[in-house]
C-alpha cells in the first residue's frame, strides 16, 4: 500500500518551448523547478506518473544536520535554513517542524562512533549537536526504558511530511509560472551543435536549453540510454504508519533497529534503522568495484538478496528510439512491498526503547526505492560532455531533507549564478576523473 499523498493535477498539455525541462516530479524536481520559477526562469516539470508518489512520500521524513557526510553538512545547513521558510515561502504546508532528533546509543562503541562524527564533522561546522547521557536523554525523550549508553542530539533538526511537502512545492512553482505535467515521461533528450536543444515527451516535444534530470532510482536507465554511465543502485526500504496516540516522543529519534517521528496527524512514521534490502540485480554486476565500498560499510544494515527483479531487470531493454514506447511509461511508479519481518522487527525494538508503543496501531505501511551513489553522496551537477544536461540523483536516502538546499543549489548551477555552497564534491566527473568516490567513514 502506498501513503496517501496530496494530488497535483496535470496542466493540460506541455508547451513546445521552454527554458528549463526538469524530467522527476520528486522533492528534489519540484524544488528545483520552485527556485527556477522564483528566478523567473520559464520552466517544465515531466513526471511519469504523479507528484511524490515514489521515494519522496515513503521517506521518513528527517530532515536533518546531524549525522551527515562532512561533504553534505554545509547543504543540510542551507537546507534547514529554507525549510524553516518553507511554509511562508510556497504559501502552503510542508509540514515542517523544528523538533530535533536524537540519535540513540545502545554500547560504548556506538557512543564513541558518535563523538567522534561531533568532533570531527559537528564542531567544525558549529552545529548545535551535543552529547547526551543516559538520563539527560531520557529528559529530552520521557519515557526511554532500555540500558542505553547515551545519546547525540541536535536539537535545531526538524521534521516535515512527505506526503504535503513536494506536492505544495510543486503547486507554489506553478504560482510562479512553472508549468507541471504529469503522466508525462520524458523518452530522452535531443542535442544540436553538441548541446542541448529539446526533449521528446509521450505527449510530443519541447524546445528547451537545459534539460534536469532528477529521476531517483530512474536516473540510471535514463542516462544509459543517452550513453552516459551514471553508477547507481536501489536500496529498498520499509515503513509504517501508526495511528495517532498520546504519550510518545515529539522529537524524532532512532536506536538499535527502529526510528520514529511524530506526524502532524498525531500518529508516528515508524521504520527500521538497521536493516535495508539490496536486491541484486544486473547493475550491480556492472558496478560491482564501484560499489563495493560502500557495502563493505554497511554491511550490517544493508543486506543482499537475490529475486525476481534480476529477471524483470534483465530483460528490460537497455536502448530505446525517442519515436517508440519508452519503460517509463510502462512502469511508472515503483511500489514495493514492505518486508514484514523488518517491520516486526522495528515495532518490537520501539516497544522496548518505549513501552507506550504496545498499544499503538499500524494504520497501513509500504515500501520505497532509495536511490544510491558509490559514495553515499548525491550528484547535484552539470555533465560537461553535454552542455547544458544537469543531474540532482543518488541522494541515498538524504534527498527529502536536503532537498531545498539541493534545488536551490541546483537552479544556481543552470542558471550559472554564484552557488549557495560549493558544489564540487557533488560533481558528475568524480565518477570518470579518477577520484574513486569513497563513502566517509564518519557518515
Amino acid at each position: 500500500m502506498a501513503p496517501r499523498v496530496t494530488q497535483v493535477a496535470s496542466d493540460p498539455a506541455p508547451p513546445t518551448q521552454t527554458r528549463v525541462v526538469i524530467v522527476g516530479g520528486g522533492i528534489i524536481g519540484v524544488c528545483t523547478a520552485f527556485f527556477l520559477a522564483r528566478k523567473g526562469v520559464p520552466v517544465v516539470l515531466c513526471e511519469k506518473g504523479e507528484i511524490a508518489a515514489e521515494q519522496s512520500s515513503r521517506n521518513w521524513g528527517w530532515c536533518r544536520k546531524m549525522g551527515r557526510d562532512p561533504r553534505e553538512i554545509p547543504l543540510s545547513v542551507e537546507a534547514l535554513k529554507l525549510w524553516a521558510e518553507m511554509n511562508q515561502l510556497i504559501g502552503g504546508e510542508t509540514g515542517f517542524r523544528r523538533s530535533g532528533i536524537v540519535y540513540l546509543c545502545r554500547t560504548a562503541d556506538d557512543l564513541r562512533r558518535r563523538e567522534t562524527w561531533l568532533e570531527q564533522a559537528g564542531r567544525p561546522f558549529q552545529l548545535d549537536s551535543r552529547m547526551l547521557t543516559r538520563d539527560q536523554a531520557a529528559r529530552v525523550l520521557p519515557g526511554l526504558n532500555g540500558a542505553w549508553a547515551g545519546a547525540l542530539y541536535t536539537p535545531s533538526d526538524g521534521r516535515a511530511e512527505p506526503t504535503l511537502a513536494a506536492p505544495a512545492i510543486a503547486e507554489a512553482a506553478r504560482r510562479l509560472g512553472a508549468t507541471i505535467l504529469t503522466q508525462c515521461a520524458v523518452r530522452g533528450f535531443e542535442s544540436t551543435g553538441g548541446r542541448i536543444s529539446g526533449v521528446v515527451t509521450e505527449k510530443g516535444r519541447i524546445g528547451c536549453d537545459s534539460v534536469v534530470l532528477a529521476g531517483g532510482v530512474w536516473s540510471r536507465m535514463f542516462c544509459r540510454n543517452q550513453n552516459l554511465r551514471l553508477p547507481q543502485l536501489q536500496v529498498l526500504s520499509a515503513v509504517m504508519r501508526t495511528e495517532a496516540m498520546d504519550g510518545g516522543p515529539e522529537i524524532s529519534c532512532s536506536g538499535t533497529g527502529f526510528a520514529l517521528r511524530k506526524r502532524l496527524d498525531g500518529g508516528y512514521t515508524v521504520a527500521n534503522w538497521s536493516e535495508n534490502i539490496a536486491q541484486l540485480v544486473p547493475d550491480s554486476f556492472r558496478f560491482a568495484r564501484d560499489f563495493w565500498p560502500v557495502f563493505r560499510q554497511q554491511r550490517g544494515s544493508v543486506k543482499l538478496r537475490l529475486g525476481s527483479q534480476f529477471a524483470r531487470e534483465l530483460i528490460r531493454p537497455r536502448r530505446w528510439s525517442l519515436d517508440k514506447v519508452s519503460p517509463f511509461e510502462k512502469h511508472r511508479i515503483l511500489d514495493p512491498k514492505p518486508r514484514r519481518r523488518i517491520l516486526d522487527q522495528a515495532r518490537d525494538n520501539l516497544v522496548a526503547a518505549f513501552p507506550i508503543f504496545h498499544r499503538m496501531k499500524i494504520a497501513e505501511s509500504w515500501g520505497g526505492a532509495i536511490d544510491v551513489t558509490p559514495d553515499a553522496i548525491p550528484v547535484i551537477s552539470g555533465v560537461d560532455s553535454m552542455p547544458g544536461f544537469f543531474i540532482a540523483t543518488g541522494f541515498t536516502g538524504h534527498g527529502f531533507g536536503i532537498a531545498p538546499g539541493a534545488g536551490r543549489l541546483m537552479a544556481e548551477l543552470v542558471t550559472g549564478e554564484t552557488t549557495v555552497v560549493d558544489p564540487s564534491p557533488f560533481r558528475y566527473s568524480r565518477f570518470t576523473d579518477g577520484a574513486r568516490p569513497r563513502p566517509s567513514p564518519l557518515a
